[in-house]
């Protein structure tokens, strides 16, 4: 895999370099929550702005029906780019239309553009491999060279992630480049103890990885909606708590599994529950109560791992050497439930080891609820492709810059 490093010593000036970024903020109208994505791009778009190239920046955001939605715009997108960059950036309210080109032809040397919602094309995202190409083609009349960064679109066979690469000489960016080196020291070389914290709402989101991590993993610390389903497995009461019971058998293999094989896997010991789902707009207070995990009532929800877990949780990652986290521990949204994920990113910090958050909510989690970024080893910025690549699966984006 060529990186940009190798592309900028053979000299960019004048190049219109096509970079595949991964934008997909979350909005609350036009109001940009969380732009951990964006700022993770920039070293890569300044690099290339730096040393003369013209920069045109695509990404996805949220999932727009293949035809254009205000409401999945990507002009919030690009002007915080642009501020984060301390320069004007044009904005192509199309995708290769007469406006991308437009901009396009009007860059000048060391400028940013960034073009409209990838997905507002139907070719994007499309099954169809003739019309996947047909706009890959599109967009390579934009460029001359690509380079891939969006870690967080790599698991996907679109046509700016997989087909384009194959159109225009390729280079893996910055931020690909980090990921993947970091996700190996998770697979390849691993120091131990490896501790794995998984949480999230459904068990079937993680199931192929914890099937991976069964040989690979010292300990897996299970939390979030997906631990009632392991509690459920074990026998126990669950209340109205988020349950997938078609998956009880797997998860009952899985814990077999994790005993013959040495693996330590950890539940919780006690929860907090309430009637109902907290109301995440007004966070009004919900005072939950906390029940030992074998006896939550038949009529009240499990939220977040308890004041015992917590500390369980702390002590098993105590002496780590490599810790991989995914998915919060419960409803962190609400501040009464967000201790549980508060704890585990607390002993991700005490940890000696290396220590990834491995996107999505968790990467999320981490900023909503006031931490150090710079604190962690590494906060991913793809929670799907991160755990793709953890089961060892090719990732089309990857391998596209591979070739």
């Amino acid at each position: 895999m060529k990186t940009i490093d190798e592309l900028l010593s053979e000299g960019v000036a004048g190049k219109r370099v096509f970079v595949r970024a991964d934008l997909n903020v979350p909005l609350d109208g036009t109001t940009i929550t969380d732009d951990g994505r964006i700022r993770a791009v920039v070293p890569t778009v300044k690099a290339l702005a730096d040393a003369g190239a013209r920069v045109i920046v695509a990404s996805h955001l949220g999932r727009p029906k293949g035809a254009p939605d205000p409401a999945f715009s990507l002009a919030p997108a690009a002007a915080r780019l642009g501020e984060l960059l301390g320069a004007d950036v044009a904005f192509a309210e199309d995708t290769v239309g007469t406006a991308a080109q437009s901009t396009v032809a009007g860059l000048a040397d060391g400028r940013v553009a960034v073009i409209e919602n990838l997905r507002f094309n139907a070719g994007e995202t499309s099954k169809d491999d003739t019309e996947r190409a047909a706009f890959a083609d599109r967009l390579a009349g934009l460029a001359d060279v690509y380079v891939g960064d969006g870690f967080g679109a790599v698991h996907r066979k679109h046509a700016s992630v997989f087909d384009l690469p194959k159109r225009l000489p390729h280079y893996a960016g910055y931020l690909i480049a980090t990921e993947v080196g970091v996700l190996r020291k998770l697979t390849d070389d691993v120091r131990r103890p490896y501790v794995v914290a998984l949480g999230g709402a459904k068990v079937s989101d993680k199931l192929a990885v914890i099937d991976q991590l069964l040989g690979k993993a010292d300990r897996l610390l299970i939390g979030g909606g997906m631990a009632y389903t392991f509690l459920k497995a074990q026998g126990h009461e669950v209340g109205i708590s988020l349950l997938q019971e078609d998956q009880i058998p797997t998860v009952e293999e899985y814990m077999e599994r994790a005993e013959k094989n040495g693996v330590e896997l950890v539940l919780p010991v006690d929860v907090l529950v309430a009637s109902e789902f907290p109301d995440l707009k007004t966070k009004a207070p919900a005072n939950p109560a906390t029940v030992a995990a074998d006896a939550i009532p038949a009529d009240q929800e499990g939220l977040d791992i308890g004041p015992e877990t917590r500390k369980l949780y702390a002590s098993k990652l105590a002496d780590a050497a490599t810790v991989f986290w995914n998915g919060p521990m419960g409803v962190f949204e609400h501040p009464d439930y967000a201790e549980g994920t508060k704890a585990v990113a607390r002993a991700l910090l005490d940890a000696p080891g290396f220590t990834v958050v491995g996107g999505g909510d968790s990467a999320a989690a981490v900023r909503t609820l006031g931490f150090d970024e710079n604190a962690f080893g590494h906060i991913s910025t793809g929670g799907g492709a991160s755990l793709e690549y953890l089961e060892g699966k090719t990732l089309p984006g990857l391998a596209a810059l591979e070739d």
